[in-house]
């Protein structure tokens, strides 16, 4: 469900398998054939690169560690530039 977040692109990246095609613009994209889901080859880099595939891996077994992980990431994210004094006061 494209609305709903939670971990189901992780698992959905380890439990299907993706063919390669060429989208009628030339790009590539990998796509499985019995659901018709799409991946990126960047997507795709993440379970082939050895740094990636274990929080493919963790992610994919345990939505909270995704949780906590994005939590941070968003944080930094939104933070950036920001004093860090600022965030005590908000």
């Amino acid at each position: 469900n494209p609305l709903k977040f939670d971990n189901s692109y992780f698992t959905e990246m380890l439990s299907k398998s993706y063919q390669q095609e060429t989208t009628s613009k030339g790009n590539p994209q990998h796509r499985c054939s019995s659901t018709g889901t799409m991946m990126l080859i960047s997507d795709l880099a993440l379970l082939k690169q050895q740094e990636f595939r274990p929080h493919v891996e963790e992610f994919a077994k345990d939505q909270q560690a995704f949780f906590r992980a994005f939590d941070q990431a968003w944080v930094k994210l939104q933070e950036n530039g920001v004093e860090s004094s600022l965030r005590d006061t908000l």
